[in-house]
């Protein structure tokens, strides 16, 4: 059987990405051979000749086929290399935080599972109904955010559980919330807003006029609704897995995520290489595991001709409600803009609000709101850059279906972090870092988006009745085709503007966008998170707003749900 053209653009994209990793020391914007030597000895000279003898050593001089190729070999039988900090093998590490991260996301998934549970229960008794805004706004919001204030609420001021470390089970419950709960309001949402279509379709009727219980009409409805969903539980792994990262920075868990985000910032680029390898693991394991269920529950009889859902019933959300999100968020960064977000005054540092600071002030006596408005003026501007980057290669691509459906594939196995800290290891991290990492796997869904318009365009009967009247393909192209696909896909764009930005302050919290002292929302929690018990109004200000923001993004993702087979958390760019 001849491979499809997604499937080879699938297994190119792995390919590509497995090159980009064993190929870090080459493309790395620093000197390996001065990590090296700094992490040998601080105090050597860094002299041409000991840094030709480590290049030597590590065998950085051979080029980059070479430095491939041995990575490569080496891989095949088990050996990560030798960690450039530590000078300890690099495969025992990774293995302990994977340990660890499995853990985490095993109880993150029994966290997801009942609270998806909690959230399809009233669509099984009532038979209609949908998982609703709570389930929409828990999708949303990004896991660091979540993680910040469960850690804030309960762990520094009622004090039930700790806040750090991973000494036994009372630490794993607030890391576990923190990752569970997003993924459980997605689970929770997808499955409740797919149940009330297959209530009504005949068979139901005529099994409760038959006398079937309620409980063996809701199994075989659960049954009926899982397989087309299966692929969607198998990217929420994956977005476990990407997530896991910002949750174990916070509550400093020694998870694999954290070991690669920590080997990133010391530039310690084996143990890097391990650790996004470990990453990648689990993204394809979840992805195998999601397919092999998804076979199960079709049974042989429904295997191959596969099974789909009758379209969801659209979420209708209020305009009231966006109108009032942004009306605020408006508010806040205009009155921001008007103020200097750079004046140091260490005579009101960490100052409560007042009339003179409204939102109060950092650990330098910078002015929070000022920081705040202006860090959304940036945050907002890169990602409207991003957007235009994304519909325009979506615009270009919609007309290869293969190329976008297996790039997009590629896209949804790789969360941003991961990226992120591959770019970040290469270029440096920053604001251009953040956005490059990004756009990378952003612009898949709307390729996606836009091939699925061409395909249903250009099938269309007054197509048809051009090409019979000999109208040339240019003139079909420009005057029917790009028309009819541009309009969706430049509003399917737009509704991802908050999600990206959501994204980028990830990047910015985890210390891989942008840098200090630069205002930016991600980077603003992450800063007052040092002292979140004497003032923390500096870590609510940036959180409130990055949850408007993820209000913003389920107010877009509700006018797109139904549109696609995409769940509406990355319809609405969050996890891109």
């Amino acid at each position: 059987m001849r491979p499809t053209p997604a499937g080879s653009t699938r297994l190119l994209g792995l390919l590509v990405v497995v090159a980009a990793v064993g190929l870090l020391p080459w493309l790395s914007h620093r000197d390996p051979a001065l990590t090296v030597l700094r992490a040998r000895s601080a105090e050597q000279e860094a002299t041409e000749e000991a840094l030709t003898a480590i290049r030597e050593d590590l065998g950085l001089g051979a080029g980059p086929l070479h430095l491939l190729g041995s990575w490569a070999v080496g891989l095949l039988h088990g050996d990560l290399g030798t960690s450039w900090v530590s000078g300890h093998a690099v495969l025992p590490s990774v293995l302990a935080g994977l340990q660890v991260s499995l853990a985490l996301m095993g109880a993150a998934l029994g966290v997801a599972v009942l609270l998806a549970a909690a959230l399809v229960a009233p669509v099984l008794v009532r038979g209609r109904g949908s998982a609703g805004a709570v389930a929409a706004m828990l999708a949303a919001v990004p896991e660091f955010l979540l993680a910040t204030v469960a850690l804030l609420v309960f762990g520094v001021w009622l004090g039930w559980l700790p806040t750090s470390g991973w000494a036994g089970p009372a630490h794993l419950v607030l890391p576990a919330l923190a990752l569970g709960v997003p993924a459980g309001g997605l689970l929770g949402r997808l499955v409740a807003d797919a149940l009330p279509a297959v209530l009504d379709e005949r068979w139901v009727e005529l099994w409760r006029g038959a006398g079937v219980s309620r409980t063996r009409i809701s199994a075989a409805a659960l049954r009926r609704v899982l397989p087309p969903l299966v692929p969607q539980f198998g990217m929420v792994a994956v977005g476990l897995a990407g997530g896991a990262v910002a949750v174990e920075l916070v509550f400093a868990v020694p998870g694999i995520g954290r070991t690669a985000l920590g080997a990133a910032r010391s530039q310690d680029l084996p143990l890097l290489q391990g650790s996004v390898l470990a990453l990648l693991l689990l993204g394809l394991v979840a992805g195998a595991v999601a397919a092999l269920a998804r076979r199960r529950l079709l049974g042989p009889a429904l295997r191959d001709a596969g099974l789909s859902l009758p379209p969801p019933r659209p979420v209708r959300v209020r305009p009231a409600v966006p109108a009032a999100l942004s009306a605020v968020l408006a508010v806040t960064v205009g009155w921001g803009l008007l103020r200097d977000p750079y004046t140091v005054d260490t005579a009101v540092r960490l100052a409560a609000p007042s009339w003179a600071h409204p939102l109060g002030t950092d650990a330098l006596g910078r002015d929070v709101l000022a920081r705040l408005g202006h860090g959304a003026a940036s945050t907002v501007g890169t990602a409207a850059a991003i957007c235009l980057f994304g519909l325009v290669t979506a615009l270009a691509l919609g007309f290869l279906p293969g190329v976008a459906a297996g790039a997009a594939d590629i896209a949804n196995a790789l969360p941003p972090v991961i990226v992120g800290i591959l770019v970040a290891a290469a270029a440096g991290p920053g604001t251009g870092g953040a956005a490059l990492a990004v756009a990378l796997i952003s612009w898949p869904a709307l390729s996606a988006h836009a091939a699925a318009l061409v395909q249903e365009v250009r099938a269309s009967a007054f197509l048809t009745a051009q090409r019979a009247l000999g109208a040339p393909p240019s003139w079909i192209l420009t005057r029917h085709v790009l028309p009819s696909v541009a309009a969706p896909v430049a509003r399917h764009a737009l509704l991802r503007l908050p999600g990206i930005a959501l994204a980028l302050a990830s990047l910015g919290f985890l210390g891989l966008g942008a840098q200090p002292p630069a205002p930016e929302w991600g980077l603003l929690l992450d800063e007052s998170r040092a002292y979140v018990e004497r003032a923390p109004w500096a870590a609510l200000a940036p959180a409130v707003a990055l949850a408007l923001l993820a209000g913003l993004a389920v107010s877009g993702a509700s006018y797109t749900q139904g549109r696609s087979p995409r769940s509406s958390r990355q319809e609405a760019g969050v996890g891109v």
